[in-house]
């Protein structure tokens, strides 16, 4: 159980630092023969910094309880 919380909390502490990120799709806008014209698609996922703390919450919780049960 200690094991599982310290790596939980891990997980939340790079969520907390680590709030998002981008990635680029190409996509094709025209298509006619022998002519291809794409350009690049830029999209970003993003995540509170919240979600972070609330993870590494449930780590240490589960860091804790690992104690107690001993």
């Amino acid at each position: 159980m200690k094991k599982i919380g310290v790596f939980i909390f891990a997980i939340g502490l790079v969520i907390t630092i680590v709030t998002g990120f981008n990635f680029i799709t190409r996509e094709k806008v025209v298509d006619i023969g022998d002519l291809e014209i794409s350009r690049n698609q830029n999209h970003s996922i993003a995540w509170s910094p919240i979600l972070g703390v609330v993870v590494m919450t449930l780590g240490g919780g589960l860091f804790v309880l690992g104690f107690r049960k001993q």
